[in-house]
């Protein structure tokens, strides 16, 4: 992989789980689990390569309209993930940062959540950011009421400061797995002159090697910001 033009944030719209799981006969539960795993590869994969920030829609603020079993075992993987996951982090100097309303969750995971944050604070590599009860409009919505309740003026660079990504630069590289070809409320304000990619392969598949060439593409493409 050549470093020279690395794509600094990456985020992720983690896709196909569920239809994973029933082409193989299983229940949308084992994609879950899989897509777990495919998480811990690439953040792996992004720290050695010298991604600086990777950000994956883990949760969105829709997800709640779900079969509730499958909410509850979403819920059940996600304290499983951040316990197994601490000494990955640790070992590969990942921090971690959770962006999205986390108030709706459960006090046992919001603490797990914050511990993770705080054990991982000093790490100077990747940045790992999980989107959790995340959705761009509840963002931006919250981001204006901070404006608001702060007696800010509403300008880009407050808007900027008031979101969950403030000090987290601008998105570079969206991808998005399984087919599905939309944004899907995701980092609306953040992906503004992002490179998007598309592939057809369902997150619990996609491997290092996919993620290097998209990055490969991304290289080849020619980013204006608006400029000719």
């Amino acid at each position: 992989m050549n470093n020279t033009n690395l794509p600094s944030h990456i985020a992720v719209i983690m896709d196909g789980n569920g239809r994973w799981a029933k082409e193989k006969g299983l229940n949308r539960t084992a994609g879950h689990e899989e897509g777990a795993k495919t998480v811990r590869n690439i953040t792996i994969h992004c720290s050695k390569i010298g991604i600086k920030y990777l950000t994956l829609y883990a949760f969105s603020t829709e997800n709640w309209s779900r079969p509730k079993l499958e909410v509850e075992f979403l819920m059940k993987l996600l304290e499983k993930y951040f316990k197994a996951e601490l000494p990955i982090y640790l070992e590969n100097n990942v921090k971690f940062k959770a962006i999205g309303n986390l108030s709706r969750f459960s006090k046992k995971l919001q603490k797990i959540i914050k511990e993770t944050e705080n054990k991982t604070a000093s790490c100077t590599g990747l940045t790992q950011i999980l989107a959790l009860n995340y959705g761009s409009r509840d963002e931006l919505t919250r981001a204006m009421k901070k404006i608001q309740e702060n007696n800010l003026e509403i300008t880009e660079e407050n808007i900027s400061k008031s979101l969950d990504t403030a000090e987290i630069p601008d998105v570079d590289l969206l991808i998005r797995t399984s087919g599905e070809i939309r944004i899907s409320n995701y980092l609306l304000w953040q992906i503004a002159y992002a490179e998007m990619f598309f592939t057809q392969t369902y997150w619990p598949e996609f491997t290092s090697n996919d993620l290097d060439d998209i990055i490969s593409d991304f290289n080849n493409r020619e980013r204006r910001f608006g400029g000719i």
